[in-house]
């Protein structure tokens, strides 16, 4: 039954850390089309987008934990 456990656990930090890419590539292009409109707003739009990279990530961290206490409980 630990086998069950250990594949439910790498599924789920896997899509975590890929949910967690693709949503950083997409706020990173956004951020660098919306500063190639408008240049004087660099400084907000960089900003925002790292604000948004942290929540992201501290989401697909916390993902990943959840994953490691399931793999290693029985």
């Amino acid at each position: 039954m630990f086998g069950l456990y250990g594949l439910g656990a790498g599924i789920g930090a896997g899509l975590a850390a890929l949910g967690a890419g693709l949503g950083i590539g997409r706020i990173a292009g956004s951020a660098t089309e919306a500063i190639a409109r408008q240049p004087e707003a660099e400084g907000k739009i960089r900003g925002a987008m790292i604000l948004a990279a942290v929540l992201i990530e501290g989401v697909a961290l916390f993902g990943e934990v959840v994953c490691i206490i399931l793999a290693t409980s029985r």
